[in-house]
């Protein structure tokens, strides 16, 4: 068979094109909520609960999806919890009222659970240390791209159809890209396409814990002992409040504060998703210049992604200062490209601490730690924001974001190399040492 020249680089874009249909799954339902609200007479409060089912079911799948991740291997764990990802979605279009919204969006995070740790696991199969940055990058701005397109394309299906059909295209498009991943991927090990001189670039390139020989996986209890564990997790329970409101609240709140209708919401709403991008990309080619340009250690030039993106999350803590719908707009847009870059490298420390048998069961635990973050504030902005509004409730998330840099910059370790994971096959005695 022909080889494919760079084959890693597909694979991370097939890798994308799933996050980014798991996030336009996960934006449908902001975007449709002006809609909902008007033909379902959803208030507020009840848009909060739907949101917190959501990230209520997604927090408690995310240690078992990346547990069934390294069970069942990168290809077949993924397509299982995808094919149920857009089933669930397109059965979004048979609620007929908050309780109803609040089960399947539920159901829809439970499967969704597995993206992240998904994505992480294969680019941790595909990808040298030194380019596992860009990389993570790349599959996360699918996380951004899946809110840019979510207001265009649910506006249009509402408009076409009914908010039901938007659901249903949604849910279909997540099917056919399931069925894509089933039938293309595979671990480097076993792809006809990848030639002899790109698996050795692979292989060479890994860290000790991510060669094949290594088959022993830590247990979840080894995992929770680890410092470097809670180094990750408590500042990814900081800091994803603020992407759960991003992706679930920014709709709402342009209608809310400014009057913008559905046709406003799908010209604007994408904005602060395409600086998230930029956030994703840029942020995984951060780490290598600071690396090259300030002589820092792999570790600490992810610290310094995390801080400068607390920082920047200031911008979107001002909003309450200006009452400009476009201003607002700006700061979200500052706001997204923050939280996305911070994001990126809090999720890459795991597949630089973990070993290839338990980095996505790590990532799901550090996500079940984020995850019960953004449920508990969707709850908070679901009963407050009526009562005080949007803008104290994003100076709070710059806060949180602020508190995230720091966690991570005192917690975790600044050199894995005091403690390699999988140093002489035994992976239990350095998580035991970090």
């Amino acid at each position: 068979m022909k080889k494919v020249k760079g084959l890693r680089w597909y694979m991370i874009g097939l890798v994308t094109l799933g996050t980014i249909l798991g996030y336009l799954t996960r934006n449908s339902i902001a975007v449709a909520m002006p809609e909902l609200e008007r033909t379902l007479h959803i208030t507020t409060q009840e848009y909060g609960y739907i949101v917190a089912a959501y990230s209520a079911c997604y927090t408690l799948m995310q240690p078992v999806a990346g547990y069934v991740l390294d069970l069942l291997g990168t290809k077949a764990g993924y397509a299982v919890f995808a094919v149920l990802w857009a089933v669930f979605c397109a059965a979004t279009a048979l609620a007929g009222s908050w309780q109803g919204l609040a089960l399947a969006r539920g159901a829809v995070g439970a499967t969704e659970a597995a993206m992240i740790p998904g994505g992480l696991k294969a680019t941790s199969e595909w990808f040298p240390a030194k380019e596992r940055p860009q990389a993570v990058g790349w599959f996360n701005v699918g996380s951004s791209i899946g809110g840019m397109l979510a207001p265009p394309l649910v506006v249009w299906a509402i408009m076409a159809h009914s908010w039901n059909a938007a659901f249903i295209v949604v849910g279909a498009l997540s099917l056919v890209w399931a069925l894509l991943w089933i039938w293309k991927y595979r671990k480097p090990a076993d792809h006809p396409s990848l030639s002899a001189e790109e698996r050795d670039y692979i292989l060479d390139g890994q860290e000790a814990r991510l060669k094949d020989g290594n088959t022993r996986r830590a247990s979840v209890g080894e995992i929770l002992r680890n410092r470097q564990f809670w180094g990750i997790a408590l500042p990814r329970f900081l800091a994803e409040p603020a992407w759960g409101t991003f992706n679930a609240w920014i709709p709402l709140f342009m209608a809310r504060v400014y009057g913008f209708n559905l046709k406003e919401i799908a010209m604007f709403a994408w904005m602060p998703m395409v600086f998230a991008d930029l956030g994703c990309v840029l942020g995984g080619y951060m780490p290598a210049f600071f690396q090259k340009h300030f002589g820092v250690k792999l570790i600490v030039s992810r610290k310094m992604v995390v801080v400068l993106g607390g920082v920047l999350m200031v911008g979107p803590g001002m909003i309450g200062l200006f009452t400009s719908p476009y201003i607002a707009i700006a700061m979200l847009c500052i706001g997204g490209f923050a939280h996305q870059a911070l994001s990126g490298a809090l999720i890459t420390l795991s597949s630089d601490v973990f070993g290839k048998n338990e980095v996505a069961t790590a990532n799901g635990l550090t996500g079940m730690a984020a995850w019960t973050a953004s449920t508990l504030f969707a709850l908070v902005v679901g009963g407050l924001a009526d009562r005080i509004g949007f803008s104290p409730l994003f100076v709070v998330l710059a806060i949180f974001d602020l508190c995230a840099a720091a966690a991570v910059w005192f917690i975790l370790r600044d050199d894995t190399g005091r403690a390699p994971l999988g140093a002489g096959g035994d992976t239990a005695a350095a998580l035991q040492k970090a």
